[in-house]
């Protein structure tokens, strides 16, 4: 460990189990910058692969797990796409990834239909289970979800499910779905039966809307909620369940299956305020250790049928994000990503697009439940040349490192990182795709914190990271 654990240094039930050092250091960190006043060692210089895949730290190694449309699982090949994902336990010390696939139908390797386990046999997304034994190995692979648009990313739950999240708000008759889509679905890790008649079923009282991650507070089964979606920005939400809700493997289908279930709990959207003033847009923070008071204002018509669940609040009665993306729960509360700030919707401060072009190209935000704030926590400069060698930018898929502060996958121009945070504020690559410019997404440790899963999102590469972890190298890189 890179320090000792702080006053909140071990994660909650519902995340990993995994001792965490230092994150409450995060809360005061540094401003993400210039690599020249910002980069830290980490685990070292990138070394470029052989293979042209993946560049990592001397020591480090990678295992492609499996590729779309070429790695066999037992109802076809891998699906196109890869995204979010979940870890869980495996047989002998090894682990079950479930992977979400961001498929809308127009990409070549759809999740197959299976008996039981499709929701919409006119859509494409869904996940896959992936067996991977302790060294890091695929074991196989099989369906777990189907039917389902744009399963993006997700959240494990406390009780050791997938919440997978569709980020789509499309519609029965829209590009061959023959139902609504834009809900979550619960998968079980344990096994295909374990999903069958049960993971197709939408939570729709999580509401109808481009979700994209959920964060679970394993004391009060409160599930908190990022959209991803444009004109207007999107929200982030909470939903609080029913009183008498017993929180356990299949109880959120068993509340939605049941009568009003559609509209159990209470689904809510994020207000945060300055001195009584209310914040429009997360992206008017340019100052790390921002801090502002939330309420909670309650969603109208959580299924969005006449009016989309975003425009149902007015301006002065939200604060929106452009680009909420992956979330995070620890350290008593949750992590939750901005990705940049370049609005095109002028949803900025003062409805002027101009003026929300801030000097940042994304945050990382932590909310605390107890005193109802949310507290900007990591800021990233914008990237005026995609090219330039560890430059980062927009963040998107985030998770707690065992080894001490942050992982984000980045998605933004040009080259493409792993990005650690420091528990001191300092950035540093841990990865760069040397294939292409995708996107890194789905990151993920294992439960010892050997092992880091991530995925390439095209052509579809899922990898396991293996090296010599311990703490990274807070110093100034040379």
């Amino acid at each position: 460990m890179s320090s000792p654990l702080s006053r909140r240094g071990f994660l909650g039930a519902g995340a990993l189990g995994l001792a965490v050092a230092g994150l409450g250091g995060l809360t005061s960190c540094g401003r993400v910058e210039h690599p020249t006043t910002r980069a830290a060692v980490g685990y070292g210089r990138l070394l470029e692969d052989p293979d042209g895949i993946l560049a990592l730290p001397r020591g480090f190694s990678y295992t492609v797990l499996a590729r779309s449309g070429e790695t066999p699982t037992s109802d076809g090949s891998h699906p196109s796409d890869p995204d979010g994902m979940g870890v869980f336990d495996g047989p002998g010390g090894g682990s079950i990834l479930i992977c979400n696939h961001e498929n809308n139908g127009s990409e070549p390797h759809a999740v197959p239909t299976v008996d039981g386990l499709t929701y919409d046999p006119g859509a494409s997304g869904g996940t896959s289970t992936l067996v991977v034994d302790a060294a890091g190995r695929r074991v196989s692979q099989y369906t777990s979800l189907a039917g389902t648009v744009n399963n993006c990313a997700g959240g494990v739950t406390p009780w050791g499910t997938w919440l997978s999240c569709e980020e789509t708000s499309a519609r029965a008759g829209e590009d061959g779905c023959t139902k609504d889509h834009g809900y979550v679905f619960e998968v079980d890790p344990d096994s295909r039966g374990a999903n069958l008649g049960r993971s197709p079923v939408p939570l729709r009282f999580l509401g109808r809307f481009s979700h994209e991650a959920v964060a679970v507070d394993p004391s009060t089964t409160r599930i908190y909620l990022t959209e991803d979606a444009g004109g207007p920005s999107g929200l982030y939400f909470r939903w609080t369940p029913p009183p008498g809700f017993v929180p356990g493997r299949g109880a959120l289908r068993e509340l939605a299956e049941a009568t009003g279930g559609d509209v159990a709990g209470r689904l809510q959207a994020m207000r945060c305020s300055e001195e009584g003033t209310v914040v429009r847009d997360l992206s008017e923070a340019t100052s790390v250790g921002t801090r502002y008071d939330v309420r909670w204002i309650d969603v109208p018509d959580r299924d969005g049928q006449d009016r989309s669940v975003r425009r149902q609040l007015s301006d002065d009665a939200i604060t929106r994000a452009h680009k909420l993306e992956g979330q995070w729960w620890g350290d008593d509360g949750v992590y939750f990503v901005s990705s940049y700030a370049d609005l095109p919707d002028g949803s900025g401060k003062d409805g002027d697009a101009h003026e929300a072009l801030h000097d940042h190209n994304g945050q990382v935000w932590f909310y605390d439940p107890v005193s109802e704030t949310v507290t900007l926590t990591v800021l990233f400069g914008v990237r005026e040349d995609p090219d330039l060698e560890m430059r980062f930018e927009r963040p998107d898929n985030i998770t707690i490192s065992p080894q001490g502060g942050l992982m984000l996958a980045e998605d933004g121009d040009g080259t493409s990182h792993l990005v650690g945070v420091t528990d001191r504020g300092r950035a540093y690559a841990l990865a760069r795709n040397d294939y292409n410019e995708s996107e890194f997404c789905g990151t993920t440790f294992s439960r010892n914190g050997e092992i880091l899963f991530v995925n390439i999102q095209q052509p579809g590469f899922t990898l396991a990271i293996a090296g010599p972890w311990g703490g990274p190298t807070h110093e100034p890189a040379a």
